[in-house]
């Protein structure tokens, strides 16, 4: 059991990844209230560069990632300039709270991955049971009652983009494993923050047509400070103190911490439908992970949704 083998401080970085990567939902969702979509994307991605630019420096990670900046570049657009994008569009019609639970559907696309790979062990009964489960609620969430939405077709729409992040979170721990797999991660992660921002800066400038609240600064800000330069440091450092094996498993806690907060500071409904699906989804990824394990099977430089 995990609970036993957890030292104290593993247990604080747990809590500190479930909240670190279950708050960027509520950001983002205040940030495009006067940001654009890109202009998010460019100040989310710069800021992170900016601060784990000294500590890649100083421990010579760099070097190794400039050598295979071509794929480092694809993994930044798979796992950060898409996604990133795609959520700022997403939360200008969902809520935060139903975008954290959709991109909590990675594991069951992870699965889905895995089998087009040929692993067969995904066809495992509980694994293929999960991947049922999983998909029945997010189809409960999306057509069951409540979705709180002016117009339907904007929802849809929407739904499809979070899910298109989900996608591409789950394509890129194989871009990682396949071709960046010895380049250290914080080599990876600062080089593709720092291409990303560079790339959406003018996008970011030309998109960005009225004066930013103080309100939606500080939810930029955080997002780059809090959800991406120090969530990533956590993240290695929870890697460390567990492994990476375990070190993910807080990601089943991030959907909580972001439909949580979403109801609590910005007053978002919960809906009949988000209410019976969330279980769902969650009992879903859990079994498509682990086919029913209480530990998931190891993935080479597995990396978060973020």
């Amino acid at each position: 059991m995990v609970a036993t083998t957890v030292s104290a401080r593993g247990w604080l970085l747990y809590g500190a990844m479930a909240v670190l990567w279950g708050i960027p939902y509520l950001f983002i969702k205040e940030a495009v209230d006067s940001y654009s979509p890109a202009a998010i994307v460019a100040g989310r991605t710069l800021l992170g560069a900016l601060i784990l630019l000294p500590l890649a420096l100083h421990r010579r990670a760099l070097g190794p990632a400039l050598r295979l900046w071509p794929w480092v570049l694809a993994f930044g657009a798979i796992e950060m300039a898409g996604p990133f994008l795609l959520l700022g569009h997403a939360e200008q019609t969902l809520s935060s709270g139903l975008t954290g639970l959709l991109v909590a559907t990675v594991p069951l696309f992870a699965a889905i991955i895995s089998l087009l790979r040929g692993d067969r062990g995904v066809l495992s009964p509980a694994r293929a049971i999960g991947l049922g489960v999983g998909f029945a609620g997010v189809a409960v969430i999306v057509l069951g009652p409540g979705l709180a939405v002016a117009d339907p077709r904007d929802a849809l729409w929407a739904v499809g983009q979070v899910l298109l992040v989900a996608v591409l979170y789950a394509i890129a721990p194989f871009l990682i494993a396949t071709k960046l797999k010895d380049v250290p991660s914080l080599g990876t992660i600062t080089l593709s923050l720092l291409m990303i921002g560079i790339a959406y800066l003018p996008f970011g400038l030309l998109t960005q047509h009225e004066v930013p609240t103080v309100r939606s600064t500080v939810s930029l800000v955080a997002l780059g400070i809090l959800c991406t330069a120090v969530a990533f440091l956590g993240f290695f450092a929870l890697i460390r103190e567990v492994g990476p094996v375990r070190a993910p498993l807080f990601t089943y806690v991030n959907p909580v911490v972001a439909i949580l907060l979403g109801v609590v500071i910005l007053g978002e409904p919960l809906s009949p439908g988000l209410l019976l699906g969330f279980p769902l989804v969650i009992v879903g990824c859990w079994l498509a992970a682990t086919g029913g394990r209480l530990r998931r099977r190891p993935i080479a430089n597995e990396l978060p949704i973020v």
